[in-house]
């Protein structure tokens, strides 16, 4: 009797053993099965594959640390300045570049402090704040004036021009790249200062041989005198080369001191222009038309307007094909239409345009277009006289109009398939008469 109630207890004992035994083994199961999804095909005992589960997210969790501690090491050496910030503006992290850039010599890594107390710069607390709130990239130019605690180190401190671009991240955080453009801008003022003392220094040989093919030309008879005639050419080729350059330097680095103001008339300026281009656009038969109003006053430098007009018109007639006509079109703009009153000039011609490639680059000084811009208008025999601008008279133009607060823009018109240039000017003094 004894013996049979020792057995009855242990197969309680036993029963009650194997039903917690496949109560565990049901709540790991279900516990280890989002962890890999063919665990089902593995026959193994639970414990020993949990454990394996645990080891393979402890590698997988190892190479993920490597992989970032690469990519930190790569912006460290990258040439441009990278930070990232939370969603309330902490520094997480920045590359050397950064550091340098905006000089965080304060933060250490690890290290989480608010991005304003770091760097004194409104504009990219500004650019953070909006890449965040509009979930855009985001990219802004500014001249940063760094700030140190101590008043005398600032004295050292050079402000900076910046190229900055963010991005936003998940959970709030923005990432900012940083580019210094100033060694660009100070090897560009280099080069523009050593060119224009190398147009100072070409005037005065260029005057002078200048007289020399003047003389010649008195004392030459034909057919000798056209080498001299075309030796001519070259020189004032020369000589408007320098004078632009020295014209573009000149505007650029003041703008304002150069302008004599005055009220222009916009529709007879631009017919005194034409006036004087109209011998050589009779040459191809090209026709002019204005459309617009008939009495429109700005305030503006009478001679620098002139130059903008003569070179958009002489391009125009360069490069429109015989028997076709060039457009301009005067628009005003009052201040309910755009944020303020403004005139618009549309300069038009039946060319064959800007190519795609060009149309960024056409203001730039000695920029030479797609040479399908370029066509022959005399031809005899196998001689063909291409027409070549110096590649700076639109460089000219633009600081002109931007000078007088004014921009240019360079398309290609949908009608005509040509060239396309439109302005706008500012009407601050207008008189109007329609």
């Amino acid at each position: 009797m004894l013996i049979l109630g020792f057995l009855l207890g242990l197969f309680v004992g036993l029963g009650f053993w194997v039903g917690k035994k496949l109560q565990i083994d049901r709540y790991l199961e279900q516990l280890i099965q989002p962890l890999t999804s063919h665990s089902y095909q593995v026959a193994l005992p639970l414990i020993p594959r949990l454990r394996r589960e645990i080891s393979a997210m402890k590698r997988q969790q190892e190479d993920l640390e490597r992989s970032l501690q690469t990519y930190k090491n790569l912006l460290d050496f990258a040439p441009l300045g990278y930070l990232q910030v939370d969603d309330e503006n902490q520094l997480l992290w920045c590359n050397q570049q950064a550091r340098e850039i905006l000089h965080l010599q304060r933060w250490q890594p690890g290290q989480v402090r608010l991005l304003l107390e770091l760097v004194r710069s409104y504009e990219l607390d500004q650019l953070i704040e909006q890449t965040r709130d509009w979930q855009k990239p985001q990219l802004r130019e500014w001249i940063f004036h760094p700030s140190r605690e101590n008043a005398t180190a600032m004295i050292d401190l050079k402000s900076l021009a910046l190229r900055v671009s963010s991005l936003p991240l998940p959970q709030g955080q923005v990432g900012v790249f940083l580019e210094n453009r100033q060694p660009f801008l100070d090897l560009k003022q280099d080069r523009d200062r050593s060119f224009s003392d190398l147009a100072h220094e070409l005037r005065t040989p260029l005057t002078s041989i200048r007289l020399v093919v003047e003389t010649l030309q008195n004392r030459l008879d034909p057919p000798l005198n056209r080498w001299v005639n075309r030796l001519m050419q070259e020189v004032d080729r020369l000589i408007n080369l320098v004078q632009s350059w020295l014209d573009l330097t000149q505007i650029e680095t003041n703008p304002t001191i150069q302008l004599n103001l005055e009220m222009v008339e916009v529709r007879s300026l631009i017919t005194s222009v034409w006036e004087t281009l109209e011998p050589i656009a009779q040459l191809n038969h090209l026709d002019f038309t204005y459309s617009g109003p008939e009495t429109i006053c700005i305030q503006a430098d009478k001679s620098r307007m002139y130059q903008v007009f003569l070179n958009l018109l002489d391009n125009s007639i360069k490069y429109s094909p015989p028997n076709t006509t060039i457009q301009i079109e005067t628009k005003l703009h009052s201040a309910e239409d755009s944020q303020s009153p403004n005139l618009e000039i549309n300069i038009i011609d039946s060319g064959v345009g800007f190519s795609p490639e060009d149309l960024p680059h056409v203001f730039e000084r000695f920029y030479r277009g797609d040479k399908a811009r370029f066509h022959s208008p005399t031809s005899q025999g196998n001689t063909t006289t291409a027409i070549a601008g110096n590649g700076l008279g639109l460089a000219i133009v633009q600081q002109i109009v931007i000078a007088h607060g004014g921009t240019i823009t360079a398309m290609n018109h949908p009608e005509t398939d040509g060239a396309w240039l439109e302005i706008h000017l500012p009407i601050t003094d207008l008189e109007t008469s329609k």
